[in-house]
């Protein structure tokens, strides 16, 4: 992770869908069912209209200074001072958020796969494969990234074809039967988890090539747009074979895996499938662990952020295992706190800049036209 390397437009907006379906596509069907019933899809549309919002939002600071990072615009407009002030909440629930997506793996592994397997012993391989991974750089990520991600998609698709003689279109209505109250409640959690999150990628936007900086805005809508699209299908696949049932399952599309049957040929795959779809937890934590390696770095005016990796990549091993270990205590973070969480520590300092570079822009143009 040096300033040497580069990747294309496309291979960010990759890192983006990534980051936003990977571990979302496993968690949130259920619980965004369970409580927006048959409307859940609106739920995400109104979410992902917030998401575009802050993608708008981050897509302007990196135009004004494609050369800086959230950390770098910070520091021209308010000084460290104030910086560190602003984004060290950031940095600490970032720890939060890559032990938080890890104790997700152990917890899917632990009702799933792998159940008489220890939580820690699982979280501990995956934190060292995720260590390994951010160590490499971002340029190898984002070549791992157009595999695995075809990878991911190819086995999500499979699911919804091979369900497709179980689907029962009828389970879809009545859309709102208990009015616009649930659909506005789970439109909340979803915007929490994964919507708000995306506004991380601000620290690592000045990796994109300069010649793809125009190309960079509608690469990221178009991730963007797939995600919920995924998102949705996925809800609607959800609800038309489980029906009442789709709100009460954890892992949705685990549990249409274990549904598939093929005239014997084609049958228990839900193992295979599982371990596809974990590809999406341990390459968000990965994409997750470099951006904190890079926000440390520029906080912190290191030279190189390698040294790190490990012993950031130990505490927040710790922080998996002896936080939430509890999964109904974890459910109702997720569920009340973490949208208002990530708003105060990762929507706020990005607002606040914002709000200082726009006022500065249309300053600077009023004292230009004065002279």
């Amino acid at each position: 992770m040096n300033k040497q390397e580069q990747i294309s437009s496309i291979q960010m907006s990759m890192l983006l869908l990534f980051f936003m379906t990977g571990s979302s596509i496993v968690i949130v069907p259920a619980p965004l069912t369970n409580l927006g019933g048959n409307g859940a899809w609106i739920s995400l549309l109104i979410a992902a209209a917030m998401g575009t919002l802050l993608l708008a939002s981050i897509l302007y600071l990196y135009r004004k200074n494609p050369e800086l990072s959230l950390i770098g615009q910070s520091r021209a407009l308010m000084g460290n001072t104030l910086t560190l002030i602003l984004l060290l909440p950031l940095t600490c629930v970032m720890f939060w958020n890559v032990a938080g997506i890890v104790i997700e793996i152990g917890t899917f592994f632990k009702n799933t796969m792998l159940k008489e397997t220890p939580t820690y012993a699982v979280n501990t391989m995956f934190f060292v494969t995720i260590a390994l991974t951010a160590l490499a750089g971002i340029e190898v990520i984002a070549r791992m990234a157009a595999v695995l991600l075809a990878l991911m998609f190819a086995f999500i698709i499979l699911i919804w074809i091979l369900v497709g003689s179980l689907y029962h279109p009828e389970y879809i209505l009545p859309i709102m039967p208990d009015g616009i109250g649930p659909i506005l409640n789970a439109a909340y959690v979803v915007y929490g988890f994964p919507y708000s999150e995306l506004v991380v990628f601000a620290v690592i936007l000045p990796f994109v090539r300069k010649k793809d900086k125009t190309k960079l805005g509608k690469h990221m809508y178009a991730a963007l747009i797939v995600n919920t699209l995924t998102l949705i299908l996925s809800v609607f696949s959800s609800i038309m074979v489980l029906g009442p049932l789709s709100g009460d399952l954890k892992y949705s599309l685990y549990q249409l895996a274990r549904l598939i049957y093929f005239q014997e040929l084609i049958e228990r795959i839900e193992s295979v499938i599982g371990f596809s779809l974990i590809i999406g937890f341990y390459f968000k934590a990965s994409i997750l662990l470099v951006i904190l390696m890079k926000l440390l770095k520029e906080l912190l005016k290191l030279d190189d952020e390698r040294y790190l990796v490990f012993p950031v990549s130990f505490i927040c091993l710790l922080l998996s295992v002896t936080t939430y270990t509890k999964e109904a205590e974890l459910e109702e973070l997720v569920n009340t706190s973490w949208p208002l969480i990530n708003n105060i520590t990762y929507v706020l300092p990005v607002l606040l800049i914002l709000i200082v570079t726009v006022i500065r822009s249309q300053f600077g143009k009023g004292k230009k036209q004065e002279i």
